[in-house]
């Protein structure tokens, strides 16, 4: 068996330990896990994407649904971004691209990028990008309606990461409650879960990841893609995952 992995992500999906890479880059978690399984990892990921972004990707694009056809496994890699402080509101932050002309544009987002900081840490990281409560319901819309479409699909799932961004004043008062309002969820849906805070807390925090404090190194995307490799295989394989330990 060649499984095929889909994967919704965000940017630690995509994003390395300098900049951000093409979907296929071998390195990236996605496809360290399909390579540890044997299979190959279709990610649709963007920017910022939370909960929500994952129910209008699920919902809106005719490329996911055709991907839902051949996947094997689903990947929820969704979450960390929904517990960020966002003191200022979303729609604020992704309307700055459409402002005109582009001078203005620029000030306008220079701005933003200045007090973003200063406000998380005022309002000591409330509100999040969105609240725990928000997060569990699209997840479970998605499930829902994945399990609609494809009862048998595997449908794992991730806690959020952690950070210590100076982009966000190096606040995330949000992320417990989010976590443990996830896992809770994930229980009664029987949606398996890896913590990313317990395989890349220790990365991330120690200052081993990228500098931007938030995404990975190649040792943190090497973690979390054999760490998925294992969650993963125990629903697809009943013995050794191909190529072994």
């Amino acid at each position: 068996m060649s499984p095929r992995l889909l994967v919704f992500g965000d940017s630690l999906s995509f994003h390395g330990p300098d900049h951000e890479y093409a979907a296929d880059e071998p390195r990236l978690w996605p496809n360290r896990a399909a390579d540890a399984l044997g299979g190959t990892a279709d990610l649709v990921a963007g920017f910022g994407w939370n909960a929500r972004d994952l129910w209008w990707s699920l919902t809106g694009d005719p490329r996911v649904w055709a991907d839902l056809h051949h996947a094997d496994v689903v990947i929820l890699a969704i979450g960390s971004m929904d517990t960020l402080p966002s003191p200022l509101p979303t729609y604020l932050r992704t309307g700055l691209r459409y402002l005109r002309p582009d001078r203005l544009r620029r000030v306008a987002r220079q701005a933003y990028l200045a007090a973003q900081p200063r406000l998380a840490v005022a309002f000591r990281g409330r509100p999040a990008v969105l609240p725990a409560a928000l997060t569990v319901r699209y997840l479970d819309m998605s499930v829902e309606a994945l399990r609609a479409l494809r009862p048998s699909l595997p449908i794992v799932g991730m806690l959020p990461s952690v950070h210590r961004a100076e982009s966000y004043g190096r606040v995330h008062a949000a992320r417990p409650a989010a976590a443990a309002a996830m896992a809770d969820w994930a229980r009664r849906r029987e949606v398996p879960m890896l913590d990313l805070a317990e395989v890349v807390g220790e990365h991330v925090l120690g200052g081993h990841g990228n500098p931007d404090g938030m995404h990975w190194g190649w040792a943190g995307h090497a973690a979390v893609g054999a760490e998925m490799a294992k969650l993963v295989s125990g629903l697809l394989f009943t013995g050794e995952p191909p190529g072994g330990p």
